[in-house]
Protein backbone atom coordinates (compact mmCIF):
# COMPACT_ATOMS: atom_id res chain seq x y z
CA UNK A 1 0.00 0.00 0.00
CA UNK A 2 2.94 2.33 0.68
CA UNK A 3 4.09 1.94 -2.89
CA UNK A 4 0.59 2.68 -4.15
CA UNK A 5 0.39 5.82 -2.00
CA UNK A 6 3.46 7.34 -3.66
CA UNK A 7 2.73 5.91 -7.10
CA UNK A 8 1.31 9.22 -8.38
CA UNK A 9 4.47 11.34 -7.91
CA UNK A 10 6.61 8.43 -9.11
CA UNK A 11 4.45 8.13 -12.21
CA UNK A 12 4.76 11.89 -12.86
CA UNK A 13 8.54 11.68 -12.63
CA UNK A 14 8.77 8.61 -14.87
CA UNK A 15 6.46 10.18 -17.47
CA UNK A 16 8.56 13.35 -17.54
CA UNK A 17 11.71 11.31 -18.20
CA UNK A 18 10.27 8.86 -20.74
CA UNK A 19 8.09 11.27 -22.74
CA UNK A 20 9.94 14.58 -22.75
CA UNK A 21 8.47 15.86 -26.00
CA UNK A 22 9.99 19.30 -25.45
CA UNK A 23 13.65 18.28 -25.20
CA UNK A 24 13.08 15.89 -28.09
CA UNK A 25 12.77 18.95 -30.35
CA UNK A 26 16.30 20.06 -29.45
CA UNK A 27 18.17 16.75 -29.44
CA UNK A 28 20.95 16.17 -31.97
CA UNK A 29 20.88 13.09 -34.18
CA UNK A 30 22.84 10.10 -32.89
CA UNK A 31 25.17 8.49 -35.42
CA UNK A 32 24.42 4.82 -35.90
CA UNK A 33 27.53 2.59 -36.11
CA UNK A 34 27.83 1.06 -39.56
CA UNK A 35 31.54 0.67 -40.26
CA UNK A 36 32.69 -1.99 -37.77
CA UNK A 37 33.40 -4.83 -40.15
CA UNK A 38 36.46 -5.87 -42.12
CA UNK A 39 35.32 -4.58 -45.53
CA UNK A 40 33.71 -1.24 -44.53
CA UNK A 41 36.27 -0.09 -41.96
CA UNK A 42 39.09 0.50 -44.54
CA UNK A 43 36.70 2.53 -46.71
CA UNK A 44 35.61 4.57 -43.69
CA UNK A 45 39.23 5.29 -42.73
CA UNK A 46 39.96 6.33 -46.33
CA UNK A 47 36.95 8.64 -46.21
CA UNK A 48 38.13 10.23 -42.95
CA UNK A 49 41.55 10.89 -44.49
CA UNK A 50 40.06 12.35 -47.69
CA UNK A 51 37.64 14.61 -45.81
CA UNK A 52 40.15 15.93 -43.29
CA UNK A 53 43.36 16.00 -45.34
CA UNK A 54 42.05 17.13 -48.74
CA UNK A 55 38.42 18.32 -48.78
CA UNK A 56 38.50 20.32 -45.54
CA UNK A 57 41.72 22.27 -46.35
CA UNK A 58 40.36 23.13 -49.81
CA UNK A 59 37.08 24.34 -48.34
CA UNK A 60 38.85 26.32 -45.64
CA UNK A 61 41.08 27.94 -48.26
CA UNK A 62 38.00 28.79 -50.35
CA UNK A 63 36.34 30.35 -47.31
CA UNK A 64 39.39 32.41 -46.32
CA UNK A 65 40.03 33.67 -49.85
CA UNK A 66 36.33 34.42 -50.27
CA UNK A 67 36.29 36.34 -46.98
CA UNK A 68 39.30 38.38 -48.11
CA UNK A 69 37.62 39.25 -51.41
CA UNK A 70 34.42 40.06 -49.51
CA UNK A 71 36.13 42.51 -47.14
CA UNK A 72 37.92 44.31 -49.98
CA UNK A 73 34.78 44.40 -52.16
CA UNK A 74 32.64 45.68 -49.29
CA UNK A 75 35.10 48.50 -48.60
CA UNK A 76 34.99 49.43 -52.29
CA UNK A 77 31.17 49.31 -52.25
CA UNK A 78 31.07 51.65 -49.25
CA UNK A 79 33.03 54.22 -51.26
CA UNK A 80 30.48 54.28 -54.10
CA UNK A 81 27.87 57.05 -54.48
CA UNK A 82 24.79 56.55 -52.31
CA UNK A 83 22.49 55.55 -55.19
CA UNK A 84 24.77 52.64 -56.15
CA UNK A 85 26.17 51.76 -52.72
CA UNK A 86 23.26 49.76 -51.28
CA UNK A 87 22.86 47.52 -54.34
CA UNK A 88 26.61 46.87 -54.47
CA UNK A 89 26.74 46.04 -50.75
CA UNK A 90 23.83 43.61 -51.13
CA UNK A 91 25.56 41.84 -54.02
CA UNK A 92 28.74 41.53 -51.99
CA UNK A 93 26.88 40.09 -48.98
CA UNK A 94 25.14 37.59 -51.28
CA UNK A 95 28.55 36.64 -52.68
CA UNK A 96 29.78 35.90 -49.15
CA UNK A 97 26.73 33.74 -48.49
CA UNK A 98 27.53 31.80 -51.66
CA UNK A 99 31.11 31.35 -50.45
CA UNK A 100 29.80 29.89 -47.19
CA UNK A 101 27.54 27.50 -49.11
CA UNK A 102 30.46 26.47 -51.33
CA UNK A 103 32.57 25.72 -48.24
CA UNK A 104 29.85 23.35 -47.02
CA UNK A 105 29.01 21.63 -50.29
CA UNK A 106 31.98 22.05 -52.63
CA UNK A 107 29.58 23.29 -55.32
CA UNK A 108 27.78 26.44 -56.25
CA UNK A 109 24.32 26.90 -54.75
CA UNK A 110 21.55 25.18 -56.65
CA UNK A 111 23.71 22.39 -58.05
CA UNK A 112 22.66 18.95 -56.77
CA UNK A 113 23.53 19.35 -53.08
CA UNK A 114 21.42 22.38 -52.09
CA UNK A 115 18.34 22.56 -54.27
CA UNK A 116 15.82 25.39 -54.44
CA UNK A 117 12.22 24.73 -55.49
CA UNK A 118 9.71 27.40 -56.43
CA UNK A 119 9.83 31.01 -57.64
CA UNK A 120 12.67 33.26 -56.49
CA UNK A 121 11.46 35.89 -53.95
CA UNK A 122 11.34 39.48 -55.19
CA UNK A 123 11.05 42.79 -53.34
CA UNK A 124 7.45 43.94 -53.04
CA UNK A 125 5.35 45.77 -50.48
CA UNK A 126 3.19 43.98 -47.90
CA UNK A 127 4.91 40.60 -48.09
CA UNK A 128 6.89 38.74 -45.46
CA UNK A 129 8.70 35.40 -45.71
CA UNK A 130 8.70 32.87 -42.85
CA UNK A 131 10.76 29.67 -42.52
CA UNK A 132 11.46 26.88 -40.08
CA UNK A 133 14.77 27.25 -38.25
CA UNK A 134 17.51 24.64 -37.75
CA UNK A 135 20.72 26.63 -37.53
CA UNK A 136 22.16 30.08 -38.23
CA UNK A 137 23.31 28.60 -41.54
CA UNK A 138 19.66 28.76 -42.69
CA UNK A 139 20.15 32.45 -43.36
CA UNK A 140 23.25 31.88 -45.50
CA UNK A 141 21.52 29.07 -47.42
CA UNK A 142 18.64 31.41 -48.30
CA UNK A 143 20.79 34.51 -48.96
CA UNK A 144 22.96 32.52 -51.36
CA UNK A 145 19.85 32.26 -53.53
CA UNK A 146 18.47 35.75 -52.97
CA UNK A 147 19.32 38.40 -50.34
CA UNK A 148 16.94 38.74 -47.39
CA UNK A 149 16.59 41.18 -44.55
CA UNK A 150 16.04 39.22 -41.35
CA UNK A 151 14.81 39.55 -37.78
CA UNK A 152 17.66 38.25 -35.67
CA UNK A 153 19.18 38.17 -32.22
CA UNK A 154 21.86 40.85 -31.99
CA UNK A 155 25.30 39.42 -32.78
CA UNK A 156 28.32 41.75 -32.89
CA UNK A 157 30.75 41.62 -35.81
CA UNK A 158 28.45 40.97 -38.75
CA UNK A 159 26.06 43.83 -37.94
CA UNK A 160 27.96 46.31 -40.13
CA UNK A 161 27.63 44.07 -43.20
CA UNK A 162 24.05 42.90 -42.60
CA UNK A 163 22.84 46.47 -42.16
CA UNK A 164 23.09 46.81 -45.95
CA UNK A 165 20.27 44.25 -46.21
CA UNK A 166 18.07 46.13 -43.75
CA UNK A 167 18.24 43.49 -41.00
CA UNK A 168 16.40 44.21 -37.74
CA UNK A 169 17.96 43.28 -34.41
CA UNK A 170 16.54 42.49 -30.98
CA UNK A 171 17.43 41.01 -27.63
CA UNK A 172 15.02 38.17 -26.91
CA UNK A 173 15.18 38.88 -23.16
CA UNK A 174 14.10 42.53 -23.50
CA UNK A 175 10.37 43.16 -23.96
CA UNK A 176 11.03 46.77 -25.07
CA UNK A 177 13.26 45.52 -27.89
CA UNK A 178 10.53 43.21 -29.17
CA UNK A 179 7.94 46.01 -29.18
CA UNK A 180 10.27 48.36 -31.05
CA UNK A 181 11.23 45.71 -33.61
CA UNK A 182 7.57 44.93 -34.28
CA UNK A 183 6.98 48.54 -35.34
CA UNK A 184 10.10 48.46 -37.50
CA UNK A 185 8.79 45.27 -39.11
CA UNK A 186 5.61 47.08 -40.10
CA UNK A 187 7.59 49.96 -41.58
CA UNK A 188 9.91 47.58 -43.46
CA UNK A 189 7.07 45.51 -44.92
CA UNK A 190 5.22 48.64 -46.06
CA UNK A 191 8.26 49.91 -48.01
CA UNK A 192 8.21 48.57 -51.62
CA UNK A 193 11.94 49.30 -52.01
CA UNK A 194 13.06 47.29 -49.00
CA UNK A 195 14.62 43.82 -49.15
CA UNK A 196 12.33 40.79 -48.71
CA UNK A 197 11.87 40.36 -44.95
CA UNK A 198 12.67 36.89 -43.57
CA UNK A 199 11.41 35.80 -40.15
CA UNK A 200 12.03 32.55 -38.26
CA UNK A 201 8.82 32.47 -36.15
CA UNK A 202 10.00 29.54 -34.01
CA UNK A 203 12.49 31.94 -32.44
CA UNK A 204 15.13 29.27 -31.85
CA UNK A 205 16.98 26.44 -33.60
CA UNK A 206 15.04 23.15 -33.76
CA UNK A 207 16.49 19.81 -34.86
CA UNK A 208 14.74 19.62 -38.28
CA UNK A 209 12.62 16.71 -37.09
CA UNK A 210 10.07 18.87 -35.25
CA UNK A 211 8.48 22.27 -35.76
CA UNK A 212 7.70 24.17 -32.54
CA UNK A 213 5.08 26.87 -32.06
CA UNK A 214 5.15 29.80 -34.48
CA UNK A 215 5.00 33.14 -32.69
CA UNK A 216 2.32 35.35 -34.20
CA UNK A 217 4.38 38.54 -34.71
CA UNK A 218 4.89 37.86 -38.42
CA UNK A 219 1.21 37.06 -38.90
CA UNK A 220 -0.43 40.22 -37.54
CA UNK A 221 1.34 42.68 -39.84
CA UNK A 222 -1.54 42.69 -42.31
CA UNK A 223 0.85 41.34 -44.97
CA UNK A 224 0.82 38.33 -47.26
CA UNK A 225 2.93 35.55 -45.76
CA UNK A 226 5.22 33.51 -48.03
CA UNK A 227 6.18 30.20 -46.38
CA UNK A 228 9.63 28.63 -46.88
CA UNK A 229 10.26 25.01 -45.89
CA UNK A 230 13.89 24.00 -45.28
CA UNK A 231 14.67 20.28 -45.06
CA UNK A 232 18.19 19.00 -44.40
CA UNK A 233 19.21 15.47 -45.32
CA UNK A 234 21.31 13.99 -42.50
CA UNK A 235 23.01 11.43 -44.73
CA UNK A 236 26.40 13.17 -44.34
CA UNK A 237 26.00 15.68 -41.52
CA UNK A 238 23.36 16.91 -39.08
CA UNK A 239 22.75 20.61 -39.78
CA UNK A 240 21.12 21.24 -36.39
CA UNK A 241 23.09 23.66 -34.22
CA UNK A 242 22.81 22.59 -30.59
CA UNK A 243 24.06 25.84 -29.08
CA UNK A 244 24.16 24.39 -25.56
CA UNK A 245 26.70 21.75 -26.58
CA UNK A 246 28.64 23.35 -29.40
CA UNK A 247 29.94 26.77 -30.38
CA UNK A 248 28.90 28.07 -33.78
CA UNK A 249 32.52 27.91 -34.98
CA UNK A 250 32.69 24.21 -34.05
CA UNK A 251 29.35 23.71 -35.79
CA UNK A 252 30.69 25.24 -39.02
CA UNK A 253 33.89 23.18 -38.85
CA UNK A 254 31.85 20.00 -38.42
CA UNK A 255 29.89 20.81 -41.58
CA UNK A 256 33.03 21.69 -43.51
CA UNK A 257 34.66 18.36 -42.57
CA UNK A 258 31.68 16.36 -43.82
CA UNK A 259 31.22 15.12 -47.36
CA UNK A 260 28.52 17.70 -48.07
CA UNK A 261 25.58 19.59 -46.64
CA UNK A 262 22.47 18.26 -48.41
CA UNK A 263 19.39 20.45 -48.33
CA UNK A 264 16.11 21.18 -50.11
CA UNK A 265 14.49 24.62 -49.89
CA UNK A 266 10.84 24.96 -50.91
CA UNK A 267 9.24 28.35 -51.61
CA UNK A 268 5.55 27.64 -51.03
CA UNK A 269 2.40 29.40 -52.19
CA UNK A 270 1.82 32.82 -50.51
CA UNK A 271 -0.92 32.86 -47.87
CA UNK A 272 -3.26 35.59 -46.64
CA UNK A 273 -5.28 35.73 -43.44
CA UNK A 274 -8.78 34.41 -44.03
CA UNK A 275 -11.93 36.24 -42.85
CA UNK A 276 -12.54 35.56 -39.16
CA UNK A 277 -9.13 33.91 -38.75
CA UNK A 278 -7.04 35.04 -35.77
CA UNK A 279 -3.31 35.74 -36.06
CA UNK A 280 -2.52 32.61 -34.04
CA UNK A 281 -4.75 30.44 -36.25
CA UNK A 282 -3.07 31.94 -39.31
CA UNK A 283 0.34 31.12 -37.83
CA UNK A 284 -0.72 27.53 -37.11
CA UNK A 285 -2.03 27.09 -40.66
CA UNK A 286 1.24 28.29 -42.20
CA UNK A 287 3.21 26.17 -39.72
CA UNK A 288 1.26 23.09 -40.82
CA UNK A 289 2.08 23.85 -44.48
CA UNK A 290 5.80 24.14 -43.76
CA UNK A 291 5.84 21.05 -41.54
CA UNK A 292 4.07 18.97 -44.19
CA UNK A 293 6.42 20.04 -46.99
CA UNK A 294 9.58 19.57 -44.87
CA UNK A 295 8.27 16.34 -43.29
CA UNK A 296 8.41 17.72 -39.75
CA UNK A 297 6.31 16.85 -36.70
CA UNK A 298 4.41 19.80 -35.23
CA UNK A 299 5.10 20.20 -31.49
CA UNK A 300 2.87 22.48 -29.35
CA UNK A 301 5.79 24.05 -27.48
CA UNK A 302 7.02 27.63 -27.31
CA UNK A 303 10.66 27.52 -28.40
CA UNK A 304 11.51 30.38 -26.01
CA UNK A 305 11.11 27.90 -23.12
CA UNK A 306 14.54 26.65 -24.20
CA UNK A 307 15.99 29.84 -22.68
CA UNK A 308 13.74 29.85 -19.60
CA UNK A 309 15.33 28.64 -16.37
CA UNK A 310 12.48 27.80 -14.00
CA UNK A 311 14.82 27.36 -11.02
CA UNK A 312 16.16 30.90 -11.45
CA UNK A 313 12.86 32.58 -12.27
CA UNK A 314 10.69 30.81 -9.67
CA UNK A 315 12.85 29.15 -6.97
CA UNK A 316 9.85 29.25 -4.60
CA UNK A 317 7.86 27.02 -6.97
CA UNK A 318 10.67 24.46 -7.17
CA UNK A 319 11.07 24.47 -3.38
CA UNK A 320 7.32 24.07 -2.88
CA UNK A 321 7.27 21.02 -5.16
CA UNK A 322 10.22 19.53 -3.30
CA UNK A 323 8.44 19.96 0.03
CA UNK A 324 5.33 18.28 -1.37
CA UNK A 325 7.27 15.22 -2.53
CA UNK A 326 9.28 15.15 0.68
CA UNK A 327 6.10 15.14 2.78
CA UNK A 328 4.62 12.28 0.75
CA UNK A 329 7.75 10.15 0.99
CA UNK A 330 8.43 10.90 4.69
CA UNK A 331 5.06 9.42 5.65
CA UNK A 332 6.28 6.03 4.52
CA UNK A 333 9.87 6.11 5.75
CA UNK A 334 10.45 3.99 8.83
CA UNK A 335 13.03 5.59 11.21
CA UNK A 336 16.03 3.39 11.99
Amino acid sequence: SDVLDISSPLNDAASAIVDDSFLRCFTSAVDEPWNWNFYLLPLWILGVVLRNAIIFPLRLLTLLLGALVFIVAFMVAEALPAKHRTLAERRVVQFMAQIFVTSWTGMREGECVIRYHGPRPVSTANRVWVANHTSMIDYAVLCAYTPFAAIMQLHPGWKRYLNSLGCLYFNRTQAKDRTLVHQRMRDHVADPNSMPLLIFPEGTCVNNEYCVMFRKGAFDLGATVCPIAIKYNKIFVDAFWNSKRQSFTAHLLKIMRSWALVCDVYFLEPQSKQPGESSQEFAERVQAMIAKRARLTVAPWDGYLKYYNLAEKHPDLIESQRRTYSAIISKHVVPL
